[in-house]
């Protein structure tokens, strides 16, 4: 009742044809009841995360009623925690030479990663699930992403109002 399984994970397509992947999440900070679905769509590259899933589906089988990220372990399937997630993180960041990520660090990845592809804040405040502007506080590299707003001849207009969050 409280972990995503894997029968929670479903695929749509929306007016225009585009498939989107959803699922249920039981419980978040922000809805412990009735819990709040999560949608992601197909990427370019090896980030992909459809890629990324049927790869984790072939490789740890399992039926439909279990954890949706739980892995191969020796005593069989084991759900995949917050702790596990950290520690493979840390170990690929020193591999790769890279600062280590810690507790919303993914997130922000993630939003950073989508700002840079030119999504709105607002867009991604809906994807974040954010019910406040708090999000734009943890924003890196702020030149790379205010790069295409602050030319002499915005690449973006007339859409920076719709972009750019307001000021506080």
């Amino acid at each position: 009742m409280k972990h995503v399984t894997r029968a929670s994970v479903s695929t749509t397509t929306d007016c225009n044809g585009l498939l989107v992947t959803k699922f249920h999440l039981p419980r978040t900070k922000c809805s412990p009841i009735e819990g709040e679905d999560a949608y992601w769509a197909t990427q370019e590259g090896p980030s992909d995360p459809r890629a990324a899933l049927d790869n984790h589906l072939r490789v740890n089988q399992a039926d439909g009623n279990a954890h949706l990220f739980a892995w191969k372990h020796a005593r069989g399937l084991h759900p995949l925690s917050k702790k596990e997630v950290v520690k493979k993180s840390a170990s690929i960041a020193i591999t790769a030479n890279l600062p280590e990520l810690k507790g919303h660090g993914l997130r922000i990845g993630g939003m950073l990663e989508y700002l840079l592809h030119g999504i709105s804040f607002e867009v991604i405040k809906m994807m974040g699930r954010w019910s406040s502007e708090i999000f734009t506080r943890y924003l890196r590299d702020h030149a790379t992403i205010l790069t295409p707003y602050i030319q002499a001849s915005p690449i973006l207009e007339p859409f920076t109002c719709y972009t750019i969050p307001p000021v506080c």
